[in-house]
């Protein structure tokens, strides 16, 4: 029990600081994400822990990723990157958004490449120099 208790008020604190980065009041973001004010005020407190629908509607009025969301929430495990990822993650001074994006593209370059990379290893290497034809030109001259 005290494991859920933990992730709530975990969720309650992400959420607020995400507010408080936007600078929005509590009362906006309730209007903006459709969330009555006393709900959004027990959850940013720890007090309720959002479902998955709740969570989307915050994330709409915070204008961030639901997925950035359901992570801090425990319903999704920390997507993988490997260290370049978890520094986009962990770089406070990037919104939820930027840090999206950037994660966006860095998988669209990593996925690009690794789709290019068995056609590069299944064709001959042909842009290599043949060093010993040269050596055997430069001898007989």
């Amino acid at each position: 029990m005290e494991k859920v208790a933990d992730i709530a008020s975990d969720i309650g604190e992400y959420i607020r600081q995400q507010r408080s980065n936007a600078k929005i009041s509590l009362r906006q973001l309730s209007k903006l994400a459709g969330v009555s004010n006393p709900y959004l005020s027990q959850i940013e407190r720890g007090v309720r822990k959002p479902s998955a629908e709740i969570l989307q509607q915050i994330a709409k009025g915070l204008r961030i990723s639901a997925e950035a969301l359901y992570v801090q929430a425990g319903i999704l495990d920390l997507p993988t990157g490997g260290p370049v990822g978890d520094a986009i993650r962990a770089d406070a001074e990037l919104t939820e958004r930027q840090k999206q994006v950037l994660l966006d593209v860095y998988e669209s370059f990593r996925r690009e490449n690794a789709a290019a990379r068995p056609a590069a290893e299944s064709a001959p290497a042909t842009d290599t120099p043949d060093t010993t034809s040269a050596a055997a030109t430069k001898e007989s001259a």
